[in-house]
């Protein structure tokens, strides 16, 4: 595929629509703890938990869809990854058991994967000139963004006059318009057999033995606990924790007048403030080193969920919170897909980037499952936040001994 040294191209603003109509569903997961829960009467950990799953199953799937992709082609992965999204708000629909739910949230969490980061920054990654790239990889990580200030509001918004069933119904609807932009993408070519024997076999095993990749990988961890816990969990926090909207305030001259509007309205918040933290995050690693920058960002986060948990909960420090985190949300993204195309080369960027994404995703379950469990157990969220703060100094510490050179991995016997 030609590198363009255009920054904005067709390929990239393909990927951004898809991302963000991806992103817009997934982050509103969090908005239906409450409406599942008194419909069911299950314990918040039941919900919890298919989350938990769906994020699990996106996590195993992205390597998978990676290879896919590499296989047969970006489109048809992206085919295949709408379809299973679809078919999992569907049927997730006409779960009356947890067990249901959470199997169906296997095909959510499968399509996320086929139309998520692995797939498409591996497509914008390989179109991007050398200059551009980190940038692009910003862009398309804040297009994800994008999309979670859009999904929150608008699950609450149709929860307000439907049901939660109606509205998983819409989203299938919505899931399924990712393929129309497939053109977008260009005809990426799949890759040669002994490309792909190279790519699977020997490249996979030699860089599961290079101690930066696997510090890499283990860094990916506490992102994935964090923004998934948020995601899942703090509109359900916020709605019982923080203390109630002054009548006469701005945010209840703005119709935010309940605690449930505001969890929804944090979502949104995180994700506009990252359009610009993605953004700012890709022009910064095109600058600078990528392994200090995430060092950097996992530190400021864990400082933030620290003071965010030892202050009193309230509107304000809601929002504020929000801010802060946001800006840093998904910054890791175009950072860390772009240390790994630095390190490791384009050819094996989709592979190598999916299994780094199975370490986020396995935070990620871990992060949701908890937050459930530990909440029926404690009746807060206090603990669970608590661990948090603890992993994600884990990661600022990981990625200092990151060796962040291109490591040319050698051919297979």
């Amino acid at each position: 595929m030609s590198q363009s040294s255009r920054l904005m191209t067709p390929i990239l603003v393909g990927g951004c629509i898809i991302l963000l109509i991806n992103f817009s569903l997934r982050a509103s997961f969090g908005v239906f703890q409450i409406p599942v829960q008194e419909t069911f009467g299950w314990a918040r950990s039941e919900f919890s938990l298919a989350i938990a799953i769906q994020n699990l199953a996106w996590g195993i799937g992205q390597p998978i869809f990676g290879a896919l992709a590499e296989r047969w082609g970006d489109r048809w992965a992206i085919i295949l990854g709408s379809a299973l999204y679809a078919l999992g708000l569907v049927m997730s629909t006409f779960a009356m058991t947890p067990e249901a739910m959470q199997l169906w949230e296997v095909a959510v969490g499968f399509g996320i994967a086929g139309t998520g980061f692995g797939v498409i920054l591996a497509v914008v990654g390989r179109a991007a000139s050398d200059e551009n790239r980190s940038l692009a990889l910003g862009i398309a990580t804040a297009a994800g963004s994008a999309g979670q200030v859009v999904g929150a509001p608008l699950a609450e918004g149709l929860l307000s006059v439907m049901g939660w069933q109606s509205v998983f119904l819409v989203f299938a609807a919505i899931a399924m318009t990712m393929i129309l932009f497939i053109p977008m993408l260009g005809k990426g070519k799949p890759a040669s057999p002994s490309e792909l024997e190279e790519s699977m076999g020997s490249v996979l095993k030699r860089a599961f033995r290079d101690p930066s990749y696997l510090m890499i990988f283990a860094g990916f961890f506490s992102c994935g606990y964090q923004l998934a816990f948020v995601t899942a969990h703090f509109p359900a926090m916020v709605t019982e924790m923080c203390s109630p909207i002054a009548p006469g305030s701005l945010l209840a001259s703005l119709g935010i007048t309940t605690t449930s509007a505001l969890g929804a309205w944090a979502i949104a918040v995180i994700g506009a403030a990252n359009i610009a933290g993605s953004i700012f995050a890709g022009w910064l690693g095109k600058r600078y080193t990528k392994k200090y920058l995430l060092a950097g960002i996992y530190t400021l986060r864990t400082i933030a969920a620290a003071a965010f948990i030892l202050t009193p909960i309230t509107p304000g420090t809601v929002l504020l919170f929000s801010v802060v985190m946001g800006a840093l949300w998904l910054a890791t993204v175009p950072l860390t897909s772009g240390l790994v195309a630095y390190m490791y080369g384009l050819r094996y960027m989709g592979t190598l980037y999916g299994f780094v994404f199975l370490s986020h995703q396995l935070g990620s379950f871990l992060g949701v499952w908890l937050g459930g469990t530990m909440y029926d157990q404690f009746g807060d969220y206090t603990y669970v936040w608590w661990i948090g703060v603890g992993v994600g100094a884990f990661s600022a510490l990981i990625h200092l001994p990151i060796k962040e050179a291109p490591t040319r991995l050698p051919a297979a016997a």
